[in-house]
């Protein structure tokens, strides 16, 4: 019996306990279930490579808090170098190539870095320094969003609203295990070493690709689609930002991820200052915000498994994705009136929870109707370049705002309507999805011939 390529029934007849026990957590078809512990797993390493060294990130930039608006500028030009590089693989070779070769050209700027931070002399020491820290913040954006395009090309929407909540599961998880595997080995280690550690785990994840089903969904329209999914994608390397300037629905994705950054920028700086006068002794700040870190976990993991895909199929995307805009308008018109401490964590707990646990999940749905070359190219900009583009506009802004004479209050009034803003285009991006949803699969069902 051949196995890979011949199609699997919709439904077992008898499912094990196994099946059972899953299907209590998630939708999740027989078929499917290779592919979603793939994504699971996969997803899990990849977070988990990036926080075993986001701790030394975060020292570097805390040493050198005065350059970073510069350090800024430097990560906006490092990551559009790093499309450029990625949009040439996905030019030349199929997905199954493309994606570990990505991965490896950053796992040998690892053993770089490894290298000259043991080898290079200390006055050059803070150079080095501040590229990892330039270097990093590429990383942690590019990696997930190469993954997710993964995820999109080889999803479809029904299956995504079903499953991409549970595979987020593996990225909370696997963030938290990062964590965790620095706290521990660091003083064991030393941190240096930690970087090998982030590359080994990087190089698993590649891995997932290579093993992950070639054809799983099970219709004869899914396995011609899924088996063209392993050619080249071709075209040009700047067609991602074309594309994006052209197309109504790629623009509005990037609104929707700048509007998102912005607002997430001006609620940190809020966040930084209440906690500044709320706390005095350093050590009690960092014990605040490790609390709020692990509320945010523990909600964004039952929000991932049990709520995501739930709300996904009673809501719709647009929906869904306007609970994060809609949270942020009440959040900040309720700081705008009374900022204290108790509506910060509370605002900035729920924020963050639904953002990884239900916005995450929906908005990488929006590029599951766009083509193959905008899954990767497109994407990719928009999750990396335009992401990082509004960090600095919103930290020059807010200095400029206190200038001006707004205090927390009047930042936050200002922040209420540009979250509003956020929830039109959130809506109007899920009425468009299911629109081109609707186009695809009529196509799709047309015959051969036509």
């Amino acid at each position: 019996m051949n196995s890979e390529n011949q199609a699997i029934p919709p439904e077992e007849t008898e499912p094990s306990g196994f099946m059972r026990l899953l299907r209590k957590v998630v939708d999740v078809k027989a078929q499917e279930v290779r592919a979603l512990g793939l994504g699971f797993i996969y997803y899990f390493l990849i977070f988990s490579s990036y926080y075993v060294i986001r701790p030394i990130r975060d020292d570097i930039g805390a040493d050198s808090i005065e350059k970073l608006p510069w350090l800024f500028t430097g990560t906006l030009v490092a990551m559009l170098i790093a499309n450029a590089l990625f949009a040439a693989l996905v030019v030349r070779f199929s997905r199954r190539r493309f994606i570990p070769i990505a991965y490896r050209t950053l796992i040998a700027n690892l053993l770089i870095f490894f290298v000259l931070m043991m080898t290079i002399s200390r006055e050059h020491q803070v150079w080095v320094g501040r590229a990892f820290f330039v270097w990093t913040s590429v990383f942690n954006l590019f990696v997930v969003s190469v993954f997710w395009a993964f995820m999109v090309d080889v999803f479809s929407t029904e299956q995504g609203k079903r499953l991409f909540g549970f595979i987020s599961v593996g990225g909370t998880l696997g963030g938290i295990v990062g964590a965790a595997i620095t706290a521990t080995l660091v003083q064991r280690i030393g941190s240096l070493n930690l970087l090998l550690i982030s590359a080994v785990l990087l190089e698993l994840g590649a891995q997932c690709v290579r093993l992950f089903p070639t054809t799983f969904a099970g219709s004869e329209s899914s396995v011609r689609k899924e088996t063209a999914g392993e050619l080249p994608i071709g075209g040009r390397i700047w067609t991602g930002i074309t594309h994006c300037i052209k197309s109504p629905y790629l623009l509005g994705i990037c609104a929707y991820i700048f509007l998102y950054a912005t607002t997430s920028t001006l609620l940190y700086f809020q966040q930084v200052d209440i906690a500044a006068h709320a706390f005095a002794d350093r050590s009690a700040r960092t014990a605040f915000f490790a609390q709020i870190d692990l509320l945010v976990n523990i909600l964004t993991i039952l929000g991932q498994a049990f709520l995501a895909g739930r709300l996904l199929k009673w809501l719709g995307v647009g929906v869904t994705l306007a609970i994060l805009p809609a949270l942020s308008v009440i959040g900040f018109t309720a700081m705008g009136v009374a900022p204290t401490l108790t509506l910060l964590v509370v605002f900035l707990t729920l924020r963050r929870a639904a953002n990884f646990a239900i916005a995450r999940p929906a908005r990488e749905i929006l590029f599951t109707v766009v083509s193959r070359e905008d899954k990767y190219k497109a994407k990719n900009l928009i999750d990396t370049f335009v992401y990082r583009a509004a960090d600095p506009i919103a930290a020059w802004s807010t200095p400029v705002m206190g200038w001006l004479g707004l205090g927390l209050a009047g930042v936050s009034l200002v922040a209420a309507p540009i979250a509003a803003i956020w929830l039109f285009v959130s809506l109007w991006l899920g009425r468009k999805q299911v629109r081109m949803t609707r186009e695809a699969q009529a196509s799709t069902s047309a015959p051969a011939g036509n």
